[in-house]
């Protein structure tokens, strides 16, 4: 009789597909194995559902399981390694978590950055619709079209000395209107 208890009795039954086998094998295992992992996790539901995948494991994997200690040494392992998959997993999600953060983070940051910038140029270019005629038109030229002095000197029939003079003077009154936040 005691040979119907022994592990190498369960795994040969439990390997056929015997359910009993597999009723007694749980039966045996399940609250050393349970307290095993509450050590490790602190956390009896966790360790419910830890040795519960184990067990499940167990039964799907029964035909090809080839066991080289023994098979208490082999549940100990089994629950181990589903402890520590559990944290990486928690690692995972958690690194997961804090990417999407900084993500959101960054794009929030990004976006107003932007909205800064879209107001920024608006403060600018009403500042610079705000300059006379003749100076608005030389400064768009130069700052605006990138063209140099002499190109605009030569478009506009005026000196480039002038044209120096109305930069200087745009430049100034954009500063004064708009405040520091860009020359």
């Amino acid at each position: 009789m005691e040979k119907i208890n022994s592990d190498s009795y369960l795994l040969e039954r439990l390997q056929q597909g015997d359910q009993q086998s597999f009723q007694q094998l749980f039966d045996l295992y399940y609250s050393k194995l349970h307290a095993y992992l509450r050590k490790l996790s602190n956390d009896s539901n966790l360790s419910d559902d830890l040795l519960q995948n184990v067990m499940i494991r167990l039964w799907e994997k029964r035909k090809s399981i080839r066991i080289k200690s023994s098979l208490k040494s082999y549940l100990y392992r089994s629950c181990h390694n589903e402890f520590l998959m559990h944290i990486r997993k928690q690692k995972k999600e958690v690194d997961l978590l804090d990417t999407l953060k900084w993500e959101a983070l960054s794009q929030n940051h990004i976006e107003e950055k932007e909205d800064q910038n879209k107001a920024n140029w608006q403060k600018i270019e009403h500042a610079i619709e705000l300059l006379p005629r003749k100076c608005k038109k030389v400064f768009k030229l130069s700052r605006l079209e990138q063209k140099k002095h002499k190109e605009i000197a030569t478009l506009l029939g005026i000196s480039t000395k002038t044209i120096e003079n109305q930069i200087t003077k745009a430049v100034k009154f954009i500063k004064t209107n708009v405040s520091s936040f860009l020359f």
